[in-house]
Parts: C-alpha cells; structure tokens; sequence
C-alpha cells in the first residue's frame, strides 16, 4: 500500500517516487549530504518535511513544488506522507546541476556567485508540462530493461521544465494545454470514471459532464495520463481490485463485481491480462506467503 523507490539516474543524480496508497501516514527517511539540491514533487494528497527532530516543518500540496539547498549543512530526508498521497523528489549534486546550466548561471539565482554558498528555499506550482511528466513517471508501461534511461531522460526534461522562463514551453506545440482550465476539466474526469468505475459514463457522456467537446478529452487525457480514458480505467480497476484481494475481505466474484464485471469469467479473463496469472492463483500466492 505504501512504497519508496530510489532510481538512481547517474552518480549525484536520484529520483525518489513516494507512493502511499494506505489509509495511516508513510514515513521515509534518507541521508543526503551537504552540496546536493533537492526538488520536491506534490502530485497526490499532501506530504511533510520535517527538520530538526521534527520541530520545523515544510509542507507539500498537490500540484506544488519545493526546491531545498543548504551548502552549509545536510538537510536529511525526512517525509511524512499522508493517505492517498504521491511524491516525486529529485536530488542532484550542486557540481552536477552547474555543469548542466553553466551557461545560465546567471538565470538560475541561486547559482549566481553571491548565492553559492547561501541557502536557497523556494516554492512554486507545477506547471501542466510538468504535471504530464511527472504523470509518466507514475504510468509507465515499458519493458524493465529500459526503465532507467526512461527515468534519466524525463529526470532531465523535468528539470528543464521547472526551470524554463516560458509560462508553458509546450504551449504552442499542445494548444490543449494553454488553457489550465481545461486541464482542471481532465482531471475532473479522471475523479468521474474513478468515482462511477463499476458503470462509468460513456465518452460522449463524460465530455458533456466536464464541458469540453470529445476531442479535446480524447486529446488532453491522453497527455496528461499517457493513455486512453478507459484505458487508465482498466489499469485502474485491475490495481483496485487486486487491493481489494490483498485485503482478504472479498471472494473472486465479489471483487469482479465491486469493479463492474456481472460475469466472473469477463473479471478472470482482464485480470490475467493484467497481471499474468487469475485473481484464483493470486489469491493463493498470497495465502502461500503469510
């Protein structure tokens, strides 16, 4: 229910996905020395740092961002996340990032040779660019074997995109996204299908609900969620359901009904395809585990 994995992208170069599906807090801890820039991702629900033996704090909402660099001390990682809550933090060594923006230096404030051996806080909005990549970190569906060069490339597009002095750089190439409106409107649908998955409401239907015509909900949630809406739905009903499995509540039926499969043979047949093997023998390995 709640996990943290650590990519390491290069030396002095590491993503950290913080995942926390649960319903109690998830606390991760992590050394980081002095000399390494922090940046920090809300994507879902909200997160805590915590500093000092947890008598100062900062806070992380969704769709906010958080950059943290101390020359002078190491500031550990020390996250408390709340339920339902998804974090994306990057840490990268000062040598690194200034061999990455050297010819900006002068952009990049707190690269500047007043700031260099100052601390430097900043917070601010994640942009709808930088929402899609962030997302693709989450969705992925690529084979194992090239999941770090995956993971380097959008690593370095998401900090050029936290960085970019444009309002949104992928503005005229995506007319969609110009409009943050509309990316509200998305993500509305998303909570709609998620809300309804048993009996979600066609595409027509769904794009008279949130205001946008069926192109641009076709268009827009294959940007921001990387695939089809029912595709994100499937993938979604297949997590849910083998949750709902892992709890140990729900026989095999029950669960294909939960998520709106009427015949058992229809949930068996999208689960294997999901995960490889039948909710049957899944149910097993777990019980064959505990």
């Amino acid at each position: 229910m709640s996990s943290q994995e650590v990519i390491k992208i290069e030396d002095d170069f590491t993503l950290i996905r913080f995942q926390n599906d649960g319903l109690e807090p998830f606390y991760a801890q992590r050394e980081i020395g002095s000399g390494l820039i922090q940046f920090h991702f809300g994507i879902k629900g909200k997160a805590k740092f915590l500093f000092n033996q947890g008598n100062y704090a900062l806070e992380l909402h969704e769709e906010k961002s958080l950059l943290l660099y101390n020359p002078q001390k190491e500031l550990p990682l020390n996250l408390e996340l709340a339920p339902n809550s998804w974090v994306i933090s990057v840490v990268i060594s000062i040598k690194k990032f200034h061999a990455l923006f050297s010819s900006e230096a002068n952009y990049i404030t707190f690269l500047s040779p007043d700031n260099k051996d100052k601390k430097y806080y900043n917070e601010g909005n994640i942009t709808p660019s930088m929402a899609i990549v962030l997302s693709q970190l989450f969705h992925y569906n690529l084979h194992p074997s090239i999941k770090n060069l995956y993971y380097k490339g959008k690593g370095y597009e998401l900090l050029s995109l936290y960085f970019n002095r444009t309002e949104d750089p992928n503005a005229e190439q995506c007319p969609f996204l110009v409009d943050e409106e509309n990316v509200y409107k998305i993500k509305k649908a998303k909570e709609i299908i998620i809300a309804n998955m048993a009996e979600p409401p066609g595409l027509q239907e769904l794009a008279d609900e949130i205001g946008l015509n069926l192109k641009k909900l076709k268009m827009g949630f294959k940007q921001i969620y990387g695939d089809t809406v029912y595709g994100f739905l499937f993938d979604y009903k297949m997590d849910f359901a083998r949750k709902l499995l892992d709890s140990g509540s729900y026989n095999v039926n029950e669960v294909g009904l939960k998520i709106g499969y009427s015949t058992g043979s229809h949930f068996i047949a999208a689960f294997k395809k999901k995960f490889g093997t039948t909710p049957k023998k899944y149910l097993m390995s777990i019980n064959s585990n505990v």
